[in-house]
C-alpha cells in the first residue's frame, strides 16, 4: 500500500480543519523518511492530497499543510520510496508524543 492509501485510512476521521479549535489535536498519522531525518505527524487530510500536521528534523520544525503527492513522489533510483508510513503508529494527541513545537 502506497502512502496515499495509508493516509486516506488513517485519516478518514480527520477532514480538513476538522481540529483547528482542538487545543490537543489527535495525530492519526505518522510519515518518516526512511533514508533521512524528516517525520510528519499528520492530523488531518483533505481525501484528495492535501493534509495538515506538524513535521519535525527538516530546517525547522513547525505546523503546515503538505502535499502526499510530493512525499509519494521521492524515490531512490527511482524505485524505492523514500517516505514510509509507520504501520505500527497509533493514533495519539500531540502532547504525548515526545516531540517539542519550537526545537
Amino acid at each position: 500500500m502506497d502512502i496515499r492509501q495509508e493516509v486516506e485510512i488513517r485519516l478518514k476521521d480527520f477532514p480538513l480543519r476538522s481540529q483547528e479549535n482542538r487545543a490537543d489535536p489527535v495525530v492519526g498519522c505518522k510519515l518518516f523518511h526512511a533514508y533521512g531525518s524528516g517525520t510528519w505527524y499528520l492530523t488531518e487530510y483533505d481525501g484528495n492530497d492535501i493534509a495538515f500536521g506538524f513535521v519535525t528534523g527538516l530546517v525547522a520544525d513547525e505546523w503546515g499543510y503538505v502535499a502526499i503527492s510530493e512525499l509519494a513522489a521521492l524515490r531512490m533510483m527511482e524505485t524505492v520510496p523514500r517516505i514510509e508510513c509507520d504501520i505500527h503508529f497509533q493514533p495519539i494527541v500531540f502532547s504525548k508524543l515526545k516531540v517539542q513545537e519550537g526545537m
